[in-house]
């Protein structure tokens, strides 16, 4: 097994609503904020090649939006999903399966494409790829609630539906050999966490229970989550895991941190080394 981090990008986000009931002046410290209270987050992605299978794990913004909406989002960066794939000799048609960790336009805006400047028609970009979600959050993707339909667009989500490259994971399993899925309700309904075993080893895609390394403290949760209590007992279960077994978390969203591992102290679990995929 190979793993390889694609970077797709990065964009902003109100750091108030990234750190829910975290004071400013705290999380400012790690996450400095701009004149607007935005701060720059990457969409760092994650490409296992494994048993003749490369499976991207989420995929990024796009860039299919219209103006207005880049306007809330300021995609920035010289980082794309094309040349973060070119940099490791891979193409988009030699994707096998496209992992979402959740519908988010962040984690899937990457998955659909206009087939045309014209823009009329919308197509998957990796054409010969099984796109993987979990039944339950497909179902609360495509009839969202109001606190969450500005992040589900339809034009991310339904192509793939049509396209009948849809498929599920419906349960906490091992989904490929060294590749299990566990499953967690806090941020939204179904998000599904890749945990991959690597070099004797695991690997916890974080998605968003744990964006960032300043998200580590179990308190800090993010004021999108629907379920932010529950996503408190989540990431106190996994990431005690994680302190236990040594698990490598691999962060979607943090800037500059990449992966770390963790230990118990006495202000709770915090970071015991930075690392990254390719040091491992």
């Amino acid at each position: 097994m190979n793993l390889y981090t694609v970077n797709s990008g990065n964009f902003k986000l109100d750091g108030g609503a990234m750190f829910g009931v975290v004071p400013k002046s705290v999380w400012n410290k790690t996450n400095p904020a701009d004149e607007n209270n935005m701060c720059s987050w990457a969409m760092r992605c994650l490409l296992v090649e494994t048993n003749n299978r490369l499976i991207l794990i989420d995929n990024g913004l796009g860039d299919k939006q219209n103006e207005k909406f880049f306007s809330y989002y300021y995609l920035h960066g010289d980082e794309s999903l094309e040349k973060s794939f070119a940099k490791h000799g891979f193409g988009f048609n030699d994707v096998t399966d496209v992992f979402l960790t959740h519908l988010h336009f962040d984690h899937c805006g990457g998955s659909i494409k206009w087939t045309d400047s014209s823009k009329t028609k919308l197509e998957p970009v990796f054409k010969n790829a099984k796109y993987w979600s979990s039944p339950k959050h497909w179902d609360w993707a495509t009839k969202p609630n109001p606190r969450e339909r500005a992040s589900f667009l339809k034009e991310n989500i339904m192509p793939i539906k049509e396209s009948g490259q849809l498929n599920f994971i419906d349960k906490e399993c091992e989904w490929l050999p060294g590749f299990e899925v566990l499953i967690v309700n806090g941020h939204t309904e179904g998000m599904m966490l890749p945990l991959i075993t690597y070099k004797g080893s695991k690997v916890l895609f974080c998605a968003d229970l744990v964006p960032s390394v300043g998200h580590i403290p179990i308190p800090y949760v993010m004021g999108y989550d629907v379920r932010p209590l529950e996503t408190l007992k989540e990431k106190e279960r996994i990431l005690q895991n994680a302190v236990m077994h040594n698990w490598t978390l691999f962060f979607e969203h943090d800037l500059v941190n990449e992966c770390c591992n963790l230990v118990n102290t006495e202000r709770g679990i915090r970071v015991k080394d930075m690392v990254r995929i390719n040091e491992l």
